[in-house]
């Protein structure tokens, strides 16, 4: 059963060099773990205002995993836990939508 995790920032300092350093940091930290079947992270799309666009945030991490299990195991994986420890200073808001099929 296929699980996804959508991870949306809100940055204390929404500058461009801080937007692009944490996206970087998503990229470099959390691509590529065991069981990972897709992968993106990027800034939110300029232009897209609508009344149904979310505009409190600044990076959104999509993450889509093979199983729960996959899940759990990047949740704790130390690469997962690097990234926080040093990025989370910046961190005005976190909110995690996860999903199952």
């Amino acid at each position: 059963m296929a699980f996804a995790h959508s991870v949306f920032f809100q940055l204390a300092d929404p500058s461009p060099a801080r937007v692009s350093e944490l996206v970087a940091a998503c990229r470099e930290d959390l691509a590529g773990h065991d069981g990972e079947l897709s992968f993106f992270a990027g800034r939110r799309a300029p232009g897209y205002e609508r009344e149904v666009n979310a505009l409190d945030f600044h990076v959104a991490l999509l993450l889509r995993f093979a199983d729960r299990a996959s899940h759990d195991a990047y949740q704790v994986s130390s690469r997962h836990e690097d990234f926080i420890e040093r990025c989370s200073g910046n961190w005005a808001s976190v909110r995690v939508f996860d999903a199952e099929d």
